[in-house]
């Protein structure tokens, strides 16, 4: 099937494509060995994602003084 690149370099995606993915509205886009990939994207309520950071912070045993000092050590004037 082809998809239409328009002048404003968006692609169109055939229907029979696009109806496999119910309720998709984003894609990532990618290029793999000059062939453009794109996976579907559900994006998840914050709250939701918040919480399984925190626990993957805890098992990594990072705490909230790491994350001041990485956030201090990135705001850091770097010498031009």
């Amino acid at each position: 099937m082809l998809a239409k690149k328009t002048a404003k370099n968006q692609l169109t995606l055939p229907k029979e494509i696009a109806d496999k993915f119910p309720g998709v509205n984003l894609f990532d886009a990618t290029v793999d060995k000059n062939r453009i990939v794109l996976v579907p994207v559900k994006l998840t309520p914050i709250a939701s994602s918040l919480e399984s950071i925190r626990d993957k912070m805890s098992k990594l045993g990072i705490t909230g003084e790491d994350i001041a000092d990485a956030v201090t050590w990135a705001r850091k004037k770097k010498p031009r």
